[in-house]
């Protein structure tokens, strides 16, 4: 039987500073990003940088403005990298290609193994940078194909981040970011934090363009009912922990599609929205089982995975045709 793994804990402790000093701001980049030579365009100009920087996993996110023009370069990077500007502007290249231009329309992406130059860093560019590392996004690439890859990733230099999945794709970077930042932000449960890492991972494939997109973008073969069956029965067996789509993948021993695929055809329904299910199911019998002075809704919610106390609410009035504390409650 399949042993699910414990709960693990890869937080970043948050980055705040606030500094007039070139050097301690060159430091912050070099330990959170990548090593890097920073030299202000204007030599009078007065730094006025702000930065706000955490770790979730295998990515790191951060808010960052130097307040003076700037040019910043680096060496390779061991990433994939992107640069939303939220405001302001910024003109950059990697390796031999021309400056491109990056604006609050247009996010700047950077592959690794190139060296990068950001050639105008302006000083109203306040900007959202989002490091991927290498063996995350391509593993899961992998994941998504269920296959190896055979060609190198190489995400398109530029992302649309006005309309569409690159806008939804920045806006949901932005908001585990800021959230990261709030010591009781959602972002520091377990169970908010491995999905929320996964969808940026597995957003960015979906929203940046490369040669894999078309292949993403294909029905997944169908899946039988066994890898499904393993699915399940790791989410009957243990509905409290963390799982996300890619553990369950793991499980069933297919690809992400091709257990969202078996899902739909075998179950009706997505493999969270079963997994939402079984908690509300088990919350249920809890509530019923015990007395108001033995429990409380909170408690029962958040023992079942549930972090959002109005959304448990919502979930369990609609499956039940009552309220939490009616249940507990009753006479």
């Amino acid at each position: 039987m399949y042993q699910v793994p414990a709960p693990r804990a890869e937080f970043g402790r948050p980055v705040r500073l606030c500094t007039d000093d070139l050097d301690e701001a060159r430091k912050v980049i070099g330990r959170n990003f990548y090593s890097n030579v920073v030299d202000l365009l204007q030599p009078s100009a007065v730094l006025t940088g702000h930065f706000a920087i955490s770790r979730l996993h295998q990515v790191t996110l951060g808010t960052l403005q130097f307040g003076a023009d700037l040019c910043m370069r680096f060496g390779e990077l061991g990433a994939y990298h992107i640069d939303v500007p939220l405001t302001g502007s910024m003109t950059w290249h990697q390796g031999r290609l021309d400056p491109l231009l990056a604006t609050v329309h247009r996010a700047a992406v950077f592959q690794p193994g190139r060296h990068t130059v950001l050639d105008r860093w302006s000083g109203d560019c306040r900007l959202l940078a989002v490091k991927v590392e290498r063996c995350e996004l391509e593993l899961q690439l992998e994941r998504l194909l269920d296959a190896p890859i055979r060609l190198p990733l190489r995400l398109a230099p530029a992302m649309d981040v006005s309309c569409g999945p690159g806008r939804s794709w920045a806006q949901l970077a932005r908001m585990a970011a800021e959230d990261a930042q709030t010591s009781q932000g959602l972002i520091h449960q377990e169970l908010v934090a491995d999905r929320l890492h996964e969808a940026v991972v597995i957003g960015l494939l979906l929203a940046a363009d490369h040669p894999y997109r078309e292949q993403l973008a294909r029905p997944a073969p169908p899946c039988r009912p066994a890898p499904v069956k393993r699915a399940i029965d790791a989410m009957e067996a243990h509905p409290e922990r963390p799982f996300t789509l890619t553990l369950l993948a793991e499980i069933a021993e297919v690809s992400i599609r091709r257990l969202q695929q078996g899902f739909r055809q075998h179950v009706g329904m997505p493999p969270m929205a079963y997994l939402r299910r079984i908690r509300l199911a088990r919350a249920h019998e809890e509530l019923r089982r015990n007395e108001p002075g033995q429990v409380t809704v909170t408690d029962v919610a958040c023992r079942w995975g549930f972090t959002h106390r109005s959304r448990f609410a919502a979930d369990y009035r609609q499956r039940y045709g009552v309220t939490p504390s009616t249940t507990l409650h009753r006479t």
